[in-house]
């Protein structure tokens, strides 16, 4: 019998965890990703395995929906991080709030099309003071940011019925040093990041 098919698109915290991920559900599901090693050169720059901002994976997913092959039974979905970049001169956001949530509507729509089932991972927790020192003046990123934009997802995922990950709190919980810089975490972290992740899907794919 073949092994039910997940396949991964989310930032770069996901490229951390990945390899755990995969290596946790081997016998319990195939796993697939947005491919590409230049997103290691810059994690800030989403090319790559990373899959950016709501936008950029809306665009994605429109694309990869035209072939036949691409119907994976899961649809891990992330993508927060990149959207609250803000501009320091203007304060504008690289997606508003409103556009996340219309992309997110479109992203599980997309999804419904292609008849597979999406599951949403809420975005992860930032060190702002660390991030926003001098080495990221082009854009800084704001905690009270990622609350909003989650609280967002939450709103969409509660309304179209998206099975919600809650990386967010799970790895906040967590306790001890957190971080390897401004965003991204310890290999500890990553590989319980990973065990959490695959805990659910495994119930996900029970239930």
């Amino acid at each position: 019998m073949a092994l039910p098919q997940l396949f991964v698109i989310g930032d770069s915290i996901s490229i951390y965890y990945g390899p755990h991920l995969e290596r946790i559900l081997q016998g319990k599901f195939a796993y697939s990703r947005k491919l590409g090693d230049e997103a290691l050169q810059n994690l800030d720059i989403p090319v790559g395995a990373n899959g950016g901002d709501s936008s950029m994976v809306l665009d994605f997913l429109r694309i990869v929906a035209r072939s036949a092959d691409f119907r994976p039974d899961i649809l891990m979905v992330n993508c927060g991080m990149h959207d609250i970049k803000t501009d320091p001169h203007t304060g504008a956001k690289q997606i508003p709030l409103d556009q996340y949530r219309e992309n997110l509507r479109q992203i599980v729509a997309l999804a419904g099309e292609i008849g597979t089932r999406m599951v949403w991972v809420r975005t992860t927790t930032l060190e702002e003071e660390r991030h926003n020192a001098i080495q990221y003046r082009w854009f800084l990123r704001y905690s009270a940011d990622v609350d909003a934009y989650n609280a967002v997802a939450d709103e969409v995922m509660r309304e179209t019925g998206v099975s919600v990950i809650d990386l967010h709190n799970f790895t906040r919980n967590l306790g001890g040093e957190l971080y390897i810089d401004h965003a991204h975490f310890t290999d500890r972290v990553s590989e319980c990041q990973a065990a959490f992740i695959a805990g659910t899907l495994c119930a996900l794919a029970e239930g």
